[in-house]
């Protein structure tokens, strides 16, 4: 039997993974086994930081929300709570949207929940 040359498939797999190291520094980006390895790496750290983001955002606009908040002395705990009673269904990035750009909106928002 003849011997079988893996020169197509290798060479594809091989500058797969080239194509997907480019950018990086030294080696990482010119060997295939030191690029093999910081891909590998890379996407595994970016199926994880995409499901991270989404956490890392709603910190972020709990935070900005509760600080808000408290220059109308009220708690972010208390104003969600408030919120939930008076039946006004704002997420929470459009809340911290409302905080940060249109003040005197938030504040109309906090006066209309702590009403009920």
């Amino acid at each position: 039997m003849a011997r079988v040359k893996r020169g197509n498939v290798a060479r594809k797999r091989r500058k797969k993974i080239l194509k997907l190291a480019k950018g990086f520094r030294g080696a990482h980006s010119k060997l295939f086994r030191a690029a093999n390895q910081v891909v590998m790496k890379a996407l595994c750290n970016a199926y994880r930081d995409r499901r991270r983001r989404k956490r890392d955002f709603r910190r972020l606009w709990i935070a900005r929300i509760n600080a808000a908040a408290r220059l109308h002395g009220v708690s972010y705990s208390q104003l969600i709570g408030q919120l939930k009673q008076a039946d006004i269904e704002l997420n929470r990035k459009m809340l911290s949207q409302l905080a940060i750009l249109d003040p005197d909106a938030f504040a109309k928002v906090i006066a209309v929940a702590t009403q009920k």
